[in-house]
């Protein structure tokens, strides 16, 4: 038993969708989250950004003594997750790995879509996960998504977003995909919208909770589990006026805990 916190973080809030899955596999963790809501978003920055930004997440987050850490940034999971596994003695799972796992599990004909931030798609990290399988992957950059979904606009019947996920979604849907990877921790908040469009008989992959059910099988393997009471805690770059009220929309619940504000530069 390690009754050490787990950290989970992301370039702004959508990692919060993550922690849904945690509430299922590891209930009795506790967890601090920082998200990067100063910076946002990374899936529009360079490597070498995205990998600073990264390195100081991390850093951050080990002054609070975490045993572990999910990686819960599609750009992050694509471009530096090995940097940060060389870089920092602990367990690290981020979220392609774990999405890819899904998809080989649930496609029938072999046709996987893949949507994400430019930075994400521009890796080719989940090609490369899913090259050693007889898997065709159909990817699109969706950069206005994450914007979106920051500023509330997830719903069916929002012109906006409905307009753009048509337009991103178009040559996925002509592939005849049956299996859509979400491939950014932001996008599960757009479930009915993408699952409207793409129709009912394809699977969404929520990368997220598929990062939080391996980094549970990965604790339990090294008896690193706790039996803990749960506790949240919350931290952001920028302000956290209104913090409550977005997290809510990602946790689908209440939010319980502190929120403070770091300064992510001086780590």
């Amino acid at each position: 038993m390690d009754l050490r916190p787990i950290g989970v973080f992301d370039s702004g809030l959508g990692g919060l969708t993550a922690i849904r899955g945690v509430d299922e596999f590891l209930p009795g963790e506790h967890i601090v989250y920082f998200g990067d809501t100063g910076r946002i978003p990374y899936g529009t920055r360079s490597r070498e950004t995205i990998i600073k930004y990264s390195r100081q997440d991390v850093r951050f987050l080990m002054t609070r003594d975490v045993k572990a850490i999910i990686v819960a940034c599609g750009t992050v999971s694509s471009v530096a997750l090995d940097d940060l596994r060389s870089k920092f003695d602990l367990p690290i799972t981020g979220v392609v790995e774990a999405a890819c796992d899904r998809a080989r599990k649930l496609t029938k004909n072999g046709r996987v879509g893949i949507i994400g931030t430019p930075a994400t798609i521009a890796s080719g990290s989940y090609e490369k996960n899913l090259s050693a399988s007889d898997i065709d992957c159909f990817t699109t950059a969706c950069p206005l998504f994450v914007p979106c979904v920051e500023n509330g606009r997830t719903h069916r019947g929002d012109i906006v977003i409905e307009t753009l996920a048509r337009e991103y979604l178009q040559n996925i849907c002509a592939a005849g995909v049956d299996t859509l990877i979400l491939g950014c921790t932001h996008y599960p908040l757009l479930v009915d919208v993408l699952g409207e469009i793409v129709g009912k008989d394809v699977n969404l992959i929520d990368p997220g909770y598929e990062a939080a059910g391996a980094l549970a099988k990965l604790l339990r393997s090294r008896d690193m589990l706790a039996d803990g009471n749960g506790k949240r805690e919350y931290f952001v770059s920028d302000s956290t006026d209104n913090f409550s009220h977005l997290a809510e929309l990602f946790l689908h619940k209440r939010v319980e805990g502190k929120v403070e504000r770091v300064e992510i530069e001086n780590y």
